[in-house]
């Protein structure tokens, strides 16, 4: 993911903490401004006058840039830069900088490869839209490609340890967390944004389901729910398979009455099956094609509910190539 820095050159102290509230990664100042600073904030501050900012206009320039890259030197492409020169330098460097100016251009820069770069510089003419470049580009984290899946079985397994996912911040209607036995078949976990009778809306939480399930975090990544740890970043997915960052604020392990929940999703390749467990309480949903959230305890064979399917292999979260059967 992309990390955003402000150039706030020439100096402005009303630019610098707007920039600082709208929650970029750093920012770059005059020298002389550095301590000053450096004391609003724990997040990096950098010296303008130690960062070189370079066109990419020939062939010779990607070779300049790369050999200061390699040197430790902090290089920002200069706006103007085109995608196929940004692509060469990231395949031989994982510290390319890239300035711009606008949310085109950032967007662009924080989709490179699919990765983007390392650092978007937004120069102070776009200080206006930094709020909205943050959000964008920090926040949002692609799309992932739900399918809908037919549930097979539901059944009562017994007390088991669930994970409860308090995070930051408050989830809306259709969002949740991708959950699974395993990373190739995950389920959209609904967030606790319904209300009922008995219990209060908790839009913040996600009941995520079983300690031993994978969850799909940002970066294309996964762990374990049970190694979920307070101040960690998560990944937020929504029924169109929009995606977003959260925090996590407060992890939750408790022995409670538990759900086993398999579906299938017909594919070319023919049918997938997975499942996920849950905790057995009607506050615990599941979401449908069309984004509402819907109850486990009324879940039945032949209900549709969102899925993502991937290649199964990982290790440590990170994705692998290997011959892997999962029962």
């Amino acid at each position: 993911m992309s990390r955003i820095y402000f150039n706030c050159v020439p100096f402005d102290k009303g630019d610098v903490t707007l920039a600082l509230e709208s929650g970029v990664d750093g920012v770059i100042v005059p020298r002389e401004h550095l301590d000053q600073v450096a004391g609003l904030s724990r997040c990096p501050v950098w010296a303008a006058e130690d960062v070189a900012t370079m066109a990419l206009t020939v062939k010779a320039d990607e070779e300049a840039v790369l050999e200061r890259l390699h040197k430790g030197e902090r290089v920002v492409l200069a706006r103007g830069w085109e995608v196929i020169p940004v692509e060469n330098l990231l395949a031989q460097s994982d510290s390319v900088l890239a300035e711009a100016a606008t949310l085109d251009e950032a967007r662009l820069a924080a989709g490179i490869l699919e990765r983007g770069v390392a650092g978007i510089i937004v120069s102070r003419e776009a200080v206006a839209d930094l709020k909205t470049i943050v959000a964008q580009c920090k926040m949002a984290q692609g799309r992932e490609e739900l399918l809908p899946a037919v549930v097979t079985r539901v059944e009562s397994v017994g007390l088991g340890h669930r994970v409860c996912a308090d995070t930051l911040s408050i989830l809306r209607k259709g969002q949740g967390m991708l959950v699974g036995n395993s990373s190739a078949f995950t389920f959209l976990v609904h967030a606790e944004t319904e209300r009922n009778e008995y219990v209060a809306a908790r839009p913040f939480r996600v009941n995520a389901g079983a300690v031993h399930a994978y969850v799909r975090l940002p970066g294309d990544k996964t762990t374990y729910l049970g190694e979920f740890k307070a101040g960690q970043e998560v990944l937020i997915v929504d029924a169109n398979g929009e995606t977003s960052l959260a925090t996590l604020g407060r992890v939750k392990i408790e022995v409670r009455p538990m759900l086993l929940i398999e579906a299938q999703v017909k594919t070319e390749d023919g049918i997938k099956t997975g499942a996920v467990f849950l905790q057995n309480a009607e506050t615990i949903r599941l979401t449908t094609p069309g984004g509402e959230p819907v109850s486990v305890v009324g879940l039945k064979p032949g209900d549709t509910i969102l899925c993502r399917l991937d290649e199964a292999g990982r290790h440590f979260g990170m994705r692998i190539s290997e011959d892997i059967r999962e029962i």
